[in-house]
């Protein structure tokens, strides 16, 4: 164990990560400003549906949100340079949670994943080499690092595409119908929209899709089989941002392959004067109990929480529980209506209400299709109404689709969603069972 953990390997891949993901995340801060994804999903909506239990992230809805995303593209690029490494990487991790736990109607995996990678990073010697504090200080300066180091962060982007590969395994992408409403909003595109609508592109990218996510990793791992993993792996992400514009995440997922070549490869191509390092001491450090422990547990809720929805009652297609922090990327298409009804406990009087006005034009769509959206719309209203002196009731009726299937009823209109309780373990009684045929396509008159 001490020697497969501890013993000392070349920290090339790590320092150009280092350089590379830092340059990824000042470009995903400043991005955010110039393309108005800010303004849009955090400054204009009156209320943003923060994670539920992190309602005071809503005081950082204001314009001082600018100043905090150029803070955040400032600590990006001193972690790309090396430059107060720790305390950019620890700062940027927390100023990106905070992004992250503001607001759920922005849903993108690579998010999720962007604030797992800041928080491991803020915790690993990623300074060691080619950085401003390695220059600063020559004594930090290191060639190697524990093994321990690269096998974390191969173990989480292992976790990632394995997940992603599994949760394709269902009728809709094996049948390739999911591609297939993946792509028929691209049929405008220059040069490939018309060749995206043919049906043998749709069943390419299901499996390719499928098969990539469970088979890169062992590919990049098999010195035999790496560069045509590494050349597959460029094509598929260059396509993804091409026909996806998911940002920064398909240049995230390239940079892994530094993980996997080898160090010689690695100096040959971007750092020829670095020094090789091969003694290979194994150096076991005082922490190593905690260390094991502090990564055993966290690689514990990893590889859990994706599974949990088995935990829950139904189909979380249909229900959305459990959705979240699993890398069910692209999984679905979801559409529907929703009429939210006020009851004065007082009068009895019921009226329908105008709900749209405290939500931007992407959260109004959210919350549609979303329970936990809905139930956090019912505790707002309820907590606007009672500021006018209201006690009311909220009921909402809502008719939800699945992948361009039929219309279904989803949240039981005779419950007060105001008054009840928001729970992350257990099923919430008031979404309706869903319905056997709920993934069927109408049928064309």
């Amino acid at each position: 164990m001490n020697k497969f953990l501890f013993k000392q390997i070349d920290n090339i891949g790590l320092v150009l990560f280092r350089a590379v993901f830092g340059l990824l995340i000042a470009t995903e801060a400043f991005g955010a400003i110039f393309t108005g994804w800010v303004h849009d999903v955090l400054i204009e909506p009156p209320f943003t549906f923060n994670f539920i239990g992190f309602d005071f992230l809503q005081y950082l809805q204001n314009d001082i949100l600018y100043i905090y995303f150029t803070l955040m593209g400032i600590f990006g690029i001193f972690v790309m340079l090396g430059y107060k490494y720790r305390l950019s990487m620890v700062a940027y991790a927390i100023m990106w949670t905070c992004v992250y736990l503001l607001q759920k109607s922005s849903y993108n995996n690579h998010y999720y994943l962007m604030m797992l990678l800041c928080w491991i990073m803020a915790f690993l010697p990623a300074n060691r080499w080619f950085s401003v504090d390695a220059k600063i200080n020559p004594k930090l300066k290191n060639p190697s690092m524990p093994r321990w180091v690269l096998l974390v962060l191969i173990f989480q982007v292992w976790i990632v595409y394995t997940y992603a590969s599994v949760a394709k395994m269902y009728p809709d992408w094996l049948d390739a119908s999911m591609p297939a409403l993946l792509m028929s909003s691209k049929s405008d595109f220059w040069l490939v929209g018309e060749l995206l609508q043919k049906s043998w592109v749709h069943w390419c990218i299901a499996y390719t899709g499928l098969f990539f996510d469970l088979l890169i990793v062992p590919l990049m791992l098999w010195k035999r089989t790496r560069m045509l993993g590494f050349i597959i792996s460029i094509f598929f992400h260059l396509f993804n941002s091409f026909i996806f514009h998911i940002g920064i995440f398909p240049y995230m997922s390239i940079a892994f392959a530094l993980f996997f070549f080898s160090p010689e490869i690695l100096q040959k191509r971007f750092l020829p004067k670095k020094k090789l390092y091969t003694k290979g001491e194994v150096i076991v450090p005082n922490y190593k109990n905690a260390l094991i422990a502090v990564f055993g547990i966290y690689f514990a809720f990893q590889i859990g929480l994706p599974v949990r929805h088995w935990f829950f009652k139904d189909d979380v297609l249909w229900t959305e529980e459990g959705h979240r922090l699993s890398w069910r990327m692209m999984l679905r298409s979801k559409n529907g209506s929703l009429t939210v009804w006020i009851k004065d406990k007082e009068t009895g009087e019921k009226s329908r209400y105008n709900y749209s006005e405290l939500l931007g034009n992407k959260q109004a769509g959210a919350v549609k299709t979303k329970p936990d959206l809905m139930w956090q719309l019912a505790q707002k209203i309820k907590t606007i109404e009672a500021e006018k002196g209201k006690n009311v009731a909220v009921y909402m009726e809502s008719m939800v689709r699945v992948n361009d299937g039929i219309y279904h009823p989803f949240i039981d209109p005779n419950v007060d969603l105001a008054a009840e309780e928001w729970s992350h373990f257990k099923h919430s009684e008031w979404i309706l069972p869903s319905p056997e045929d709920y993934n069927e396509k109408p049928t064309e008159e």
